[in-house]
């Protein structure tokens, strides 16, 4: 298997990096090797590398920045996915491609599944979707996950954000009527290994086949109730130094923090597709967690 993949310095790049790796040969850019905004470079190098699967981590991710910078938005989570998938088709190539639970509006009272209709709220969201339909329009063989809430080590997260703040506040407002799966990148990574293995023994992909799944650890929760286990899995670690407990956490209301882009209420994703077709049972995301803070801690 020879694997090219775009976005290696983001948090889920980093993980797929490493996870990929030992599976054949790997060639991964960054913005340093890869200019997204330039399909001619993007055409240049998958044509140079001829890889047998394409793997895009790559994203605008910026969410609220994205109402203002929307041209850029849709320039990176929109049309590269077309790029890449016609580039992937022409060398008879699969891509992988990851989407978010901000397609839907977050109205439906029970998970997600990939039947129900998108509905995207928000500039990134619609421009996350515009991505997924550049790549089935193009006809080649693709797998699309759709995850939500990733945190991992590195890059800019929710864990690392609240972890920030507890070294600088002693209380804290969090919203809670917006509930989802927090999802480790390292997860992400693990099943895309265990997915490209699989279809590798047996199970390929016929030409232009699209496949959309979702993927998300197990155990929805509000964003405050995120927050809380955060600071108190932080606090049990050696030399721990915070401000903030768990219990000085207040749950807000969405209509009390107002933001540009408007957040699903709910994101949770019904990942039965993915566990019935690959033989996988979501985990828990605490023990990702708690892994997590321990290398936080330790840099």
């Amino acid at each position: 298997m020879s694997v090219f993949l775009l976005g290696k310095d983001g948090q889920l790049g980093w993980q797929l990096q490493r996870a990929l790796a030992p599976q054949g040969r790997l060639v991964a850019c960054g913005r340093a090797e890869c200019n997204l905004a330039d399909p001619g470079q993007i055409r240049s190098l998958v044509r140079a590398i001829k890889p047998t699967v394409i793997v895009n981590a790559a994203a605008y991710t910026a969410v609220d920045k994205a109402e203002s910078e929307p041209e850029l938005a849709f320039c990176i989570n929109g049309q590269v996915p077309g790029i890449l998938a016609e580039e992937a088709a022409s060398l008879g190539a699969l891509l992988v491609h990851y989407s978010t639970d901000y397609v839907y509006d977050g109205r439906k009272l029970t998970p997600y599944l990939e039947t129900d209709v998108p509905a995207p709220q928000s500039v990134y969201g619609r421009s996350k979707l515009a991505g997924e339909e550049a790549i089935r329009a193009v006809g080649g063989k693709s797998l699309i996950f759709r995850t939500s809430w990733v945190f991992g080590e590195r890059g800019g997260n929710f864990v690392k954000t609240i972890l920030r703040l507890a070294g600088e506040k002693a209380s804290l407002n969090v919203v809670d009527d917006q509930i989802g799966s927090p999802t480790p990148a390292e997860l992400i990574a693990t099943v895309t290994t265990i997915a490209l293995a699989m279809l590798r023994r047996g199970q390929l992909l016929e030409n232009g086949e699209n496949r959309l799944y979702h993927l998300a650890a197990t155990r929805p929760v509000s964003w405050c109730e995120f927050a809380r286990s955060i600071i108190a899995a932080a606090a049990k670690l050696p030399g721990a130094n915070l401000l903030l407990q768990p219990e000085a956490i207040r749950s807000i209301t969405t209509a009390e923090y107002p933001t540009p882009a408007a957040r699903p209420a709910n994101s949770r994703l019904d990942c039965g597709r993915l566990e019935n077709d690959f033989a996988l049972q979501m985990p828990d995301w605490q023990p990702a967690l708690e892994r997590v803070l321990q290398v936080l801690a330790g840099k």
